[in-house]
């Protein structure tokens, strides 16, 4: 069993990177980690998770529904991720679960903030009542240049897929400019890399955050 993996309960890590980066291959593999090694944990995905943000992602991610304002994308973004903490994170963290997440307040930001133009105060305000002022422990940003990230995506792309290279860039530049605000809460994974380097690179930034993760108090 990898020796950080117990210190992951109770605790809530992030996943974040642009579309094509290759996070969801590693999130599923340390979901697998997580199970192997028998500890309780929860999974899940923005937008989405419930009932609730299921109908959400529908509206927001599919290309029949043509434009749509960004102040309205990133309410509703935040409408599923209400739901999503108030029904499934926060509880999950109550009975000491290690939460992972495949996206969170970060990719708003990055989507429509950094990319999209809205003031990241608004976005802030906005996930402040949506979170309940859940933070993460750790969010694990993987990064890729925008070029390279495109040739990894499927052709039928989504609605946020299809927005094309300027605004995916921008995207990137958001990430990393947050992970430079806030590096303490940042991992930046060099998502370029074969995912075996990319899955050591994972363990390592765990390992290096485990013994802060000991110094502040698990969900109570």
């Amino acid at each position: 069993m990898l020796p950080f993996l117990p210190q992951l309960a109770g605790r809530f890590i992030v996943f974040e990177g642009a579309d094509g980066s290759g996070k969801s291959t590693q999130f599923t593999r340390l979901t697998k980690a997580l199970d192997d090694a028998k500890i309780p944990h929860t999974t899940v995905r923005e937008p989405g998770g419930t009932p609730v943000g299921e109908k959400i992602r529908e509206a927001l991610l599919t290309r029949e529904i043509g434009q749509m304002s960004v102040r309205t994308e990133m309410l509703l973004y935040m409408a599923s991720r209400a739901e999503l903490v108030e029904t499934t994170i926060i509880p999950a963290l109550k009975k000491g679960h290690a939460v992972l997440a495949d996206r969170f307040v970060s990719s708003t930001l990055a989507y429509q903030g950094a990319a999209g133009g809205l003031p990241s105060a608004d976005i802030s305000a906005a996930a402040r009542v949506a979170t309940q002022g859940l933070l993460p422990d750790l969010i694990l940003l993987f990064d890729l240049d925008q070029a390279a990230a495109a040739k990894r995506l499927s052709p039928l792309l989504d609605r946020m897929e299809a927005k094309g290279a300027a605004f995916h860039q921008r995207v990137r530049q958001g990430y990393l400019d947050q992970a430079k605000a806030d590096p303490r809460r940042f991992a930046i994974l060099d998502s370029s890399k074969p995912p075996e380097h990319v899955w050591q690179q994972l363990c390592a930034a765990l390992t290096a955050r485990v013994p802060a993760f000991a110094q502040r108090a698990a969900w109570q």
